[in-house]
C-alpha cells in the first residue's frame, strides 16, 4: 500500500470555499490511483484553508504527471464554486510535486492539473501529456473566440461565447485562464455613475476567472458614485450651454483635487507648461525632431526671430536638433459629430516647438490645418493673447482625441486584449511564456468588455462627449493601427526614431527606459532558462502559433508593420516579450493614470470644440473662447470618466508582484526576486528625484504601476 499526502490550499477570497464534494485522482508514469474523496473531520475547503489528505494506492505510481480534481454535487445545495489556489503532493519517497491552480472551478466537472514545472511542447514526449496540451487548448479556443468589432480594428474577444458555455456543459476539461483572484464570482454589474443608461447582459456571463473581483467591482462603483451624484444634485450633468466664466470650472471637482490638478489650473496657459506636457503629460509620444521644416508648415525665420533671440536663427536651431514637431495629420479626415444636437468641429494642427538654451520646450508656431494658405494662418506667441490661447486650446483638443483613442485605448487596451486572447488560445498553462504573461493579462478582457458596452456603444459616452463620436473613433483607431509599427511599440526604438533621446527633463523617457531595462533583464533570464538555443525557439510550435495569431489578429497580417509573424532566436523572443509586458503595465500607467490630473481643468483637455478653427487672427474674445469650449454637461460627463479611470480600483497588483506561484522552479523564482529588487531601486531613485521637482512625475513609479491593463 502506497500513501500519497495531498495539501490543498483554498483561496482566501470571499466565497472561495465550497460545500461540494471534491475527489482526487493521481496519474503517474506507472499507473493511476483510484478516485478518492478528500474528506476529513470538520469543514473541508473553507475560504483560506490549507488542509491535508491522504490518497492510498495499491502500488507506487512513479513520477506524478497529472492531478485530477473532481467536483461533484453535495446533497441538494445549488452549484457552489470553489477557488483552488494550489495542491502539493508528497510521494511515499518524500518527493514533493506542486500543482498550481489559481482558478475558480464552477459546476460539476473534472479539472486536470499538471505539475508547476514549466515545459515547452518540445520537452514533452509522453502521449498522455501531449494529448493533455492539445485538449486544453481546444477547450480554450472553444471558450475564447475572436470577434471583428469594426473593419481595421484589432480583433477582440467574443463575449457571446461565454453565454454559450453557460448552457453547454460538455466542456469538462480544465478551464485554465488568467486568474482574476475574485472575492466572489457572482457576475458583474454595469458601472453606475455614468450619465447614460447601459445594459450589459453579456457581462453577467463573463468567464469567472476573468471577471472583476467583488472588491474591484465595489471599488469601481464607490469611486464613481460620489462624484456623479454630486454633479447630478448640482444639476451639472443636465445643464446645457456655455460656461459663464473659466473660474466656474474649478468647482466641478471641489473635493477631488490633487497637487497636479491645482498646478495645471494655475499654469495651463503658460507656454512652458504647454511644452512640458509633450514630455511628461498623458501623451508623451508625439514629438519628432526635425532637421528641416515640412512644406506643409511654411514657418519663416522672420516669424520666430524675436522668440529665438540674437545669435541664432531657425535654420541653426534645426541643425542643432532643437526644433520639434507634433503633427496631428490623422485628424484631417476624421468625421465630425453632433453633441446636444449641435455640430462639433475638429482640427488637424501642426505644432512647432523649440528647445531653448535653458532646456525648456516652448511652442513656436501653430497651424490648425494640414494645408497652408490664407484661411489657415500660422499662430505665434507674439499674436494677441486670446488668439494664441485659442490656437493652443485647439492643439490640446487634438491631443485629447489622439491620446484617448490611439495612444491610450488602441495601443494599450486593445492590443493588450489581443495579447491576452492569443495567450489563452495558443499556450497551455504549463508553457513558460504563459506563466510569464499571465499576471500581465489580469482583468484586461473584463475592462475592455465594460469599455465597449459603456463608452463605445452607440449613444455611449464617446458619442456624448467627443467631437468625433463613435464613427470618428472607429476611423481614428483603424487609421492609427494601419500606421502603427513595431518601432512605435518598442520604447527604446521609438525614442531613437523620434530623435528625442537628448531632451532634458523628459521624465517619461528616463523612467520608462529604466523600467524597460529591468523587464528586459528579467525576461532574458526566463527565456535563457527555457530556450537555450535558436532551435528551441524555432521548434516550439505553440510559441510560433501564438506569435502568428497575434500578427494576424492584432496587426491584421500587415507586413509593413514590422511586427514579427515568427520568432527565430531567443533574442527576438526577449524583445517581443519585454515590449508586451512594458505596454501592458508601464505604458498603460503612463498614458492612463494622469488623465484626471491633466484633464480636470477642462480647457487643458477639451473633448470637443463647438466653433470651427479660426481662419483669421484678431477676432477672439473671452466670450467666443468660452463658446468654443464644450458645454457644461459635456464637460462634466467627460470629467467623470477622467476621474474614474485615473483611480485604480482596489485589488491591485503592482508591477513585479506575483503572489500566485505559477513558476515553481528555483531559477525563475530567483529571477522574480531580482526583478522586484531592481524595481524597488528604480522607485527609490524616482522618489528622490521628485523631491527636487516643481511638479513631480510619479506615473512610472513601479509601486503605482499595475501589472496589467485593468482599468
Amino acid at each position: 500500500m502506497a500513501v500519497y499526502r495531498l495539501c490543498v490550499t483554498t483561496g482566501s477570497y470571499l466565497k472561495a470555499g465550497t460545500l461540494d464534494n471534491i475527489y482526487a485522482t493521481l496519474v503517474g508514469t506507472c499507473g493511476e490511483s483510484p478516485k478518492q474523496r478528500l474528506d476529513r473531520v470538520g469543514r473541508d475547503f473553507a475560504s483560506g484553508s490549507v488542509q491535508k489528505y491522504k490518497v492510498r494506492c495499491a502500488a507506487e505510481l512513479g513520477e506524478i504527471l497529472l492531478l485530477r480534481l473532481h467536483k461533484e454535487r453535495f446533497a441538494f445545495f445549488c452549484k457552489d464554486p470553489w477557488y483552488c489556489s494550489r495542491v502539493s503532493v508528497t510521494a511515499p519517497d518524500g518527493t514533493v510535486t506542486h500543482f498550481p491552480s489559481y482558478q475558480w472551478i464552477e459546476g460539476y466537472c473534472t479539472v486536470e492539473l499538471r505539475p508547476g514545472t514549466a515545459r515547452t511542447i518540445c520537452q514533452d514526449s509522453l502521449p498522455l501529456l501531449l494529448d493533455h496540451r492539445k485538449r486544453e487548448l481546444q477547450a480554450r479556443q472553444e471558450c475564447y473566440r475572436w470577434k471583428i468589432y469594426a473593419p481595421g480594428f484589432p480583433r477582440m474577444v467574443d463575449v457571446s461565447s461565454f453565454e454559450e458555455m453557460e448552457s453547454d456543459k460538455k466542456f469538462a476539461l480544465t478551464k485554465t485562464v488568467p486568474c482574476a483572484d475574485p472575492d466572489d464570482n457572482s457576475g458583474n454589474r454595469y458601472l453606475p455613475g455614468f450619465p447614460m443608461k447601459v445594459d450589459i447582459p453579456s457581462l453577467l456571463h463573463m468567464e469567472p476567472n476573468i471577471r472583476y473581483s467583488a472588491t474591484k467591482t465595489a471599488s469601481l462603483i464607490f469611486n464613481a458614485l460620489p462624484a456623479s451624484l454630486g454633479m447630478k444634485i448640482r444639476g451639472l450633468l443636465d445643464r446645457r450651454g456655455s460656461w459663464k466664466k473659466l473660474d466656474d470650472i474649478r468647482n466641478i471637482f471641489w473635493c477631488h483635487k490633487t497637487f497636479t490638478t491645482e498646478y495645471v489650473t494655475e499654469h495651463w496657459c503658460e507656454d512652458s507648461f504647454f511644452g512640458y506636457q509633450y514630455l511628461n503629460g498623458v501623451n508623451p509620444v508625439m514629438l519628432h525632431c526635425l532637421s528641416s521644416l515640412p512644406s506643409k508648415l511654411p514657418v519663416t525665420n522672420d516669424m520666430v526671430a524675436s522668440l529665438l533671440g540674437p545669435g541664432t536663427c531657425l535654420q541653426t536651431e534645426l541643425e542643432r536638433g532643437h526644433i520639434f514637431l507634433a503633427d496631428y495629420w490623422i485628424l484631417a479626415e476624421a468625421p465630425v459629430h453632433c453633441i446636444n444636437g449641435l455640430q462639433q468641429y475638429v482640427a488637424a494642427p501642426l505644432c512647432l516647438l523649440w528647445l531653448n538654451p535653458q532646456g525648456v520646450l516652448l511652442p513656436l508656431a501653430i497651424q490648425l490645418s494640414q494645408t497652408p494658405g490664407p484661411e489657415s494662418p500660422i499662430f505665434l506667441p507674439t499674436d494677441c493673447e486670446l488668439d494664441w490661447l485659442l490656437a493652443k486650446t485647439w492643439v490640446r483638443n487634438s491631443e485629447f482625441l489622439v491620446h484617448e483613442n490611439n495612444t491610450h485605448f488602441l495601443c494599450t487596451h486593445l492590443l493588450c486584449e489581443a495579447f491576452s486572447m492569443a495567450t489563452l488560445r495558443q499556450l497551455p498553462l504549463c508553457h513558460p511564456v504563459y506563466k510569464l504573461l499571465l499576471p500581465h493579462t489580469r482583468y484586461t478582457l473584463q475592462v475592455n468588455t465594460i469599455a465597449r458596452a459603456t463608452l463605445l456603444n452607440p449613444e455611449g459616452l464617446v458619442d456624448k462627449v467627443t467631437s468625433i463620436g463613435r464613427r470618428g473613433l472607429i476611423y481614428l483607431m483603424s487609421t492609427g493601427l494601419a500606421h502603427f509599427t513595431y518601432t512605435d511599440f518598442c520604447l527604446p526604438d521609438s525614442l531613437r526614431a523620434r530623435g528625442v533621446l537628448n531632451i532634458p527633463n523628459y521624465h517619461y523617457r528616463d523612467d520608462g527606459l529604466k523600467i524597460w531595462a529591468a523587464i528586459e533583464r528579467f525576461v532574458s533570464e526566463i527565456v535563457s532558462y527555457y530556450y537555450p538555443s535558436d532551435a528551441s525557439v524555432q521548434q516550439d510550435s505553440e510559441l510560433q502559433a501564438w506569435v502568428g495569431e497575434i500578427f494576424a489578429q492584432a496587426f491584421l497580417s500587415r507586413e509593413n508593420s514590422g511586427f514579427p509573424s515568427r520568432l527565430c532566436t531567443p533574442g527576438e523572443l526577449v524583445k517581443y516579450l519585454t515590449a508586451i509586458i512594458f505596454n501592458c503595465s508601464a505604458q498603460h500607467a503612463a498614458v492612463n493614470s494622469g488623465q484626471h490630473d491633466f484633464g480636470a481643468w477642462m480647457p487643458n483637455a477639451p473633448s470637443s470644440m463647438r466653433q470651427p478653427p479660426p481662419q483669421t487672427k484678431g477676432n477672439t474674445t473671452m466670450k467666443s473662447y468660452l463658446d468654443t469650449l464644450p458645454e457644461v454637461n459635456t464637460t462634466c460627463s467627460n470629467l467623470l470618466l477622467f476621474w474614474l479611470v485615473s483611480q485604480e480600483p482596489k485589488d491591485q497588483r503592482p508591477l513585479g508582484t506575483y503572489p500566485d506561484e505559477h513558476f515553481t522552479e528555483e531559477a525563475p523564482q530567483k529571477s522574480i526576486a531580482a526583478f522586484q529588487n531592481c524595481l524597488a531601486q528604480i522607485s527609490r531613485d524616482i522618489r528622490e528625484r521628485n523631491e527636487s521637482l516643481e511638479l513631480p512625475y510619479a506615473y512610472l513609479d513601479p509601486p503605482l504601476i499595475e501589472n496589467s491593463v485593468s482599468i
